[in-house]
């Protein structure tokens, strides 16, 4: 039975020009970038090649990337290490009640030692609201963290509106891009961005990698402590094949690719709107089906079916989709997510699961996903018709 593979928000597979470009260095490129002599000069060139492919995709400078060892590492260095430097000027934070745990996690932390931090909350769309944005900001509002696009529903957040309002602000702003780059047009000069976090494994590159992009003037102390690698901004010998093999990701993503990926995400999702809908399935969307989105997350109720049956009934049939963020996986609590969106008492918490799609991704596969919910959703209800 083929694996289909339809939880690309959670990790992608690794390409084929990572894997090439990886292999090749772990087996030639074995020099520790902080020495002197020839293996060292080599893998620092390749270190610093590698940044300024990562830097230009992003419109930034290559000496405001700091490799880091993913998402998670990212947001809490640009979280606790602001708190840190500016608590002096405040100790208000804003961000929103759908950031990841990465983000969130950290700021339970702040608060646990007397930062105040506001949750904005969203509508049903997954959405913020500029007026209550600008109502939650304060003079001594030293942080602003809100995620470029959500990881559960796709949702993206107004971030240029964001940076416009806070330029003239003291606050940083920090965005958590781990699901967006790669596929949304991120210009950190344009949307007045100080902090931004990513993943190398969100692009098909490898786990245990990503950057954080701070602006040239944002300052504040080295989360990890130890050497003096990444100019004294992150201790930590440098993992040069990773690296590279990250560059090679974000080299395949043109800003062509990216509007084809974008057009063809969003293609998959009217297929499986139209596809249950015609079967007769009952099921309703969790957020929008709006092109500014994040176009590979597509987040489903399917009503009078739990997560867990639906999940465990796809698993069966080969195909892996999600009942949230992978990073709460196994966990029965529900989806902070839509309980922000609906409601603590909306059925819609125990009844979603989330479909994300990646390079890989066919029509074939989309098909098989649509044969094998009506499948379910039909032998589940005349199951139940038969018992009562």
């Amino acid at each position: 039975m083929k694996e289909i593979y339809l939880d690309n928000a959670a990790t992608t597979p690794i390409s084929k020009e990572v894997l090439a470009e990886m292999t090749d260095k772990l087996a030639n490129m074995y020099g520790n970038a902080s020495t002197l002599y020839g293996l060292g000069r080599e893998a620092h060139t390749l270190l610093e090649n590698s940044r300024h492919i990562i830097a230009q995709s992003l419109n930034a400078d290559d000496d405001e990337i700091i490799f880091t060892s993913g998402g998670s590492e990212s947001d809490n260095t640009a979280i606790t290490q602001t708190a840190i430097a500016r608590e002096n000027l405040g100790k208000h934070i804003i961000t929103t009640a759908i950031e990841h745990e990465a983000v969130l996690k950290p700021l339970h932390f702040l608060e646990e030692r007397g930062f105040d931090v506001t949750y904005l909350p969203v509508d049903e769309e997954g959405q913020i609201s500029l007026d209550d944005f600008k109502a939650a900001l304060r003079d001594d509002t030293i942080l602003v963290t809100i995620m470029t696009g959500n990881n559960e529903v796709g949702s993206h957040m107004p971030i240029h509106e964001i940076g416009e309002i806070l330029k003239d602000h003291q606050a940083w702003f920090h965005t958590d891009a781990v699901q967006a780059y790669g596929l949304l047009d991120i210009d950190v000069k344009r949307d007045h961005i100080d902090m931004l976090s990513t993943s190398a494994h969100k692009i098909n590159g490898p786990k245990g990698t990503g950057f954080l992009y701070r602006k040239t003037g944002i300052n504040f102390p080295s989360f990890m402590k130890g050497g003096d690698q990444e100019e004294k901004r992150r201790a930590g010998t440098e993992n040069i094949p990773s690296i590279a093999g990250f560059a090679a990701a974000v080299q395949t993503i043109t800003p062509e690719e990216k509007a084809h990926r974008q057009e063809k995400y969003h293609q998959f999702k009217q297929e499986i709107f139209d596809g249950l809908t015609a079967a007769g399935v009952d099921f309703a969307l969790n957020g929008s089906m709006v092109e500014t989105n994040l176009q590979h997350v597509m987040n489903i109720w399917i009503k009078g079916v739990s997560t867990y049956v639906m999940q465990t009934n796809l698993d069966l049939a080969g195909i892996a989709v999600s009942g949230g963020s992978a990073c709460t996986a196994g966990s029965i609590e529900p989806s902070h997510v839509l309980t922000a969106m609906f409601g603590p008492d909306s059925p819609r918490i125990s009844e979603s699961i989330r479909i994300s799609f990646g390079r890989y991704t066919t029509e074939d596969d989309i098909q098989a996903l649509i044969t094998a919910i009506t499948k379910i959703v039909t032998r589940l209800k005349t199951r139940n018709e038969v018992h009562q």
